[in-house]
């Protein structure tokens, strides 16, 4: 008796396939992909930034604008290439050699050099090199699941009906061994179709759409004003070429240069954060992006589910159990009404389970690596008997002992069903027979009464609907002479009961689910599995009610579906079909996550705004295809990377907030000032240095900010929405006003008294920004970004050194102030700390009001 591949070792060979095989990919010259990042509008506003601070002179700005354009273009490059490796990676998956007969000689060959029309031999552990017809085959069991999502391996035989006939490329022989003849390789093979499925280039994020249109609206107001300021100087009579420099220097401080900056760290943060999470960020703009999600598009094998088979219900027709336990190790229990079974206790459960086991070719392998995993090799749904069983307290190996095999009917698509036949102690022979409740339940093969029958037909239906594959297992002892002829086998025999299997759903699926409500977030299924296995996993999880619709990929590809975004659960699909269903979610303006783990879903995870992959048991193409890797397979982790999305979004608007007004205070006092008798209210090297100090380390230390409390009970931002939106335009231009109020009149009543008015207009102007930068803080009053304070505190001893030192002095044209007036100074500043830290208790940045995404609602 052969137990087959394990699906890890499968998995394990499929990716020391994938690791040898050098992808090829049309590649991009690098100076094509600078350009391409430096396209950018925001990059663009930064670079005429750069060259106007060289006009004046300030290379330190320069050097800092110079150095933040590169760093965001070198990222920005790197991330392209990693992205394309996508499509490598489904090269990789081609077996290097394959075995061929030509000319009636069985020879070996690259994977490449096959071509229709040849004769591939197929055994045990072997990838399929190309889509085939199976013309031979015994025992031949394919694992799939990387190509369609099906949870359970699936039994190829020759002049079967199609589904059961062909082989794709890229699948796994786990069991057996089949003579193909091939139909179809490079793109006329599955992967060959997928890989042109994934020619689509992610587009830009949510935050990079928001900041593109951002920084174009931000230099068309920004030159606008400056022109007036110069015009206006120049009707008054100023020198053109200080107003030209002012003009200059009030456009640089106008632009927040810090703004990729403060992106990049707080990505970086994010990113690191998440890592220690168990997700890992191969985009850096996927952290935003999380944070911006309104759709979670996952997957069920792995994702929702734990990726294996278990024998969870149990009937005979002298009542039902459940067993429970976690993955295929003896750890668990069988339990009747609640409690706990033994083999004494339940003789009933004892005989089915027992004959389960002894009708099995499966076999359970004991950790041996440190990490207490059994592992199933060979079919999984078998292996999930052994484990029931082992829960009941049978030893597989005693009973091998007390009832030897002798012969079998192995397992046939068309019969559907499996028999053996075991030597009792006693002499006789005893017949094991399962399979499918359609074929077994019924005369000759059962001589149970009819009532029996129908009592199991209906929880057999009853189980399959709640998305089980039901297994019927019967039962006879017979003496030698019999059994003679096999085809006396499968009849006579008694019912001994029914086993519902299925991929178990995660403890932490409903949980996470629920969450992602919480946080306005509507979580649809979409699978290659059976749609009554999508519905039933689907509910358990929360996702749908189990009255509700599932559509399948037959009807979406007939036109029968109706809108796809009206729906939750979608079953049967292909890989064009989930692109489709992602496709359709993004249309409708919506932010889509999608997660899988599989090389069908790769395209999806291409496509959508942020593809997810499972980093333990997920294919090469599904993690090279996404943004982020879930280290441990959880979902739940999604809804911590979530949480830091949404974090760094509020970390960049914080930012804008107080950056864009304190370029409005100055804006405002340039343009002001001379209504009040102040020709040039400050000089160009005082707007620089402001700049320098404000959109510095503070500016920069904001995208360090801690999430704000109860962050994950809010609708995500809606994707059309502004970075300015909600909100923050009304807000940032009366801090802009209010910060530009108080130099004023501080200016004007300096100047009006004698005192040096235009160095108390600079020591204001400046610290009382780095005010508002300290009434922005996520959470006042703690120590949990000390960056922040740092660097708001070093900022201001270098404003008042401005005015102190006299190297500074002579640089910037300022005047030291008498110690009163910089007490003066002082208190007046600190009134930006306090306007900021009331307009944000009057007007808090709440996202929105849970919104519902347009279709039925499920609870």
């Amino acid at each position: 008796m052969t137990a087959g591949l394990s699906r890890e070792e499968a998995a394990r060979r499929l990716e020391e396939y994938g690791a040898n095989v050098v992808a090829r990919e049309r590649r991009t010259p690098v100076w094509r992909r600078v350009l391409q990042q430096l396209r950018d509008p925001l990059i663009v506003v930064l670079l005429v930034a750069a060259v106007l601070t060289l006009t004046t002179g300030d290379l330190p700005d320069a050097a800092v604008i110079l150095l933040v354009i590169v760093v965001n273009t070198v990222a920005g490059v790197v991330q392209e290439v990693r992205a394309e490796r996508a499509v490598a990676a489904l090269t990789a998956l081609s077996a290097p050699t394959a075995r061929v007969v030509r000319d009636g000689e069985e020879r070996s060959v690259p994977a490449a050099h096959v071509v229709p029309g040849d004769l591939v031999l197929l055994g045990e552990g072997d990838i399929v090199p190309a889509d085939g017809e199976v013309t031979g085959a015994a025992l031949l069991l394919i694992d799939e699941s990387a190509l369609t999502g099906e949870s359970v391996p699936v039994e190829k035989a020759a002049d079967a009906d199609r589904p059961l006939s062909t082989v794709s490329a890229g699948t796994v022989v786990v069991r057996g061994r089949g003579r193909v003849r091939i139909t179809g390789t490079g793109p006329d093979s599955a992967l060959g179709r997928i890989a042109a499925l994934m020619g689509t280039a992610p587009g830009l994020t949510p935050l990079q759409r928001r900041l593109a249109r951002f920084g174009r609206v931000l230099a068309a107001v920004t030159v606008a004003l400056c022109a007036v300021v110069l015009a206006l100087g120049l009707v008054r009579g100023q020198p053109v070429e200080l107003m030209v420099v002012a003009a200059i220097s009030l456009a640089v401080a106008a632009v927040p240069e810090s703004l990729p900056a403060v992106v990049t760290l707080a990505l970086a943060l994010g990113a690191r954060r998440m890592a220690e999470r168990h997700a890992i960020v191969r985009r850096l703009p996927a952290v935003e992006t999380l944070g911006s999600v309104t759709v979670l598009a996952t997957d069920k094998t792995g994702t929702l589910t734990e990726g294996r088979m278990a024998a969870e219900r149990l009937w005979t027709p002298q009542g039902e159990a459940t067993v429970s336990g976690s993955g295929y190790g003896p750890e668990g229990r069988v339990a009747r009404d609640g409690h706990p079974v033994a083999v004494s206790d339940a003789p009933d459960l004892a005989a089915l389970l027992r004959a389960s086991m002894l009708c099995n070719d499966a076999a359970l392998e004991p950790p041996s690596d440190g990490d207490g995993r059994w592992r199933a090799m060979g079919d999984p749904t078998e292996a999930a008997l052994l484990a029931a069983g082992a829960r009941l307290g049978l030893d597989r190996a005693a009973l091998e002992r007390e009832l030897p095999r002798v012969d079998e009917i192995p397992f046939d698509s068309a019969r559907k069903r499996m028999t053996t036949v075991h030597r009792a102690p006693g002499g006789a022979l005893r017949v094991v027979c399962k399979g499918a409740p359609e074929v077994m339940l019924r005369p000759p093969v059962l001589t149970d009464p009819p009532d029996t029958r129908s009592r199991a037909a209906d929880q057999a239906e009853t189980l399959a609907r709640d998305g089980y594959r039901v297994l019927a297992v019967a039962s006879a002892d017979h003496d030698e002479t019999r059994l003679r002829s096999p085809d006396t086998w499968e009849s006579g025999l008694s019912l001994l009961g029914l086993v519902g299997i299925l991929d178990p759903p995660r403890d932490t699926s409903r949980t996470t689910i629920t969450e992602c409500r919480q946080a306005g977030i509507t979580p649809v299924l979409i699978t290659g599995d059976h749609p009554l296995t999508a519905r039933a996993v689907a509910a358990r999880a929360g996702i749908v009610a189990r009255e509700d619709e599932v559509t399948t990929g037959d009807r979406i590809r007939k036109g029968t579906a109706g809108p796809l975004t009206a729906l939750r659960v979608y079953a049967r699909t292909t890989p064009d079909q989930k692109l489709d269903i992602v496709q359709a979610w993004r249309a409708s303006g919506q932010v889509v996550a999608m997660t899988g783990d599989g090389v069908n879903d790769g395209p999806a995870l291409r496509r959508a705004d942020i593809g997810v992959a499972m980093g333990q048991r997920g294919t090469e193409v599904a993690r090279q295809a996404a943004d982020l890797v879930l280290a441990d397979d959880n979902l739940a982790t999604v809804v911590s990377a979530v949480e830091e999305g949404r974090r760094v979004y509020a970390n960049v608007r914080r930012f804008l907030l107080y950056a864009l007004a304190g370029g409005t205070a100055e804006i405002l006092v340039m343009l002001l000032g001379p209504f009040f008798g102040m020709p040039l209210p400050l000089l160009p090297a005082q707007i620089l240095w402001i700049n320098l100090l404000t959109h510095g380390l503070p500016g920069v230390a904001m995208g360090a900010e801690p999430v704000e409390p109860g962050v994950m009970r809010h609708s995500p931002r809606p994707p059309a929405e502004s970075v300015l939106g909600a909100g923050l335009w009304p807000r940032l231009l009366a801090m802009g006003v209010f910060v530009a109020a108080v130099t004023l009149v501080a200016g004007v009543w300096a100047r009006e008294t004698g005192r040096p008015w235009q160095s108390m207009m600079f020591l204001i102007l400046g610290a009382t920004q780095l005010g508002v930068a300290l009434g922005s803080r996520a959470r006042p009053g703690s120590l949990a970004n000390p960056f922040l304070l740092l660097a708001v505190g070093t900022a201001l001893l270098l404003q008042a050194a401005g005015v102190y030192l006299p190297p500074l002095r002579a640089l910037l044209g300022t005047e030291p102030l008498p110690p009163a007036d910089l007490v003066i100074a002082g208190v007046l500043s600190g009134l930006g700390h306090v306007v900021m830290h009331v307009q944000r208790r009057l007007f808090p940045a709440r996202p929105p009001p849970t919104r519902t995404v347009p279709g039925p609602a499920h609870g």
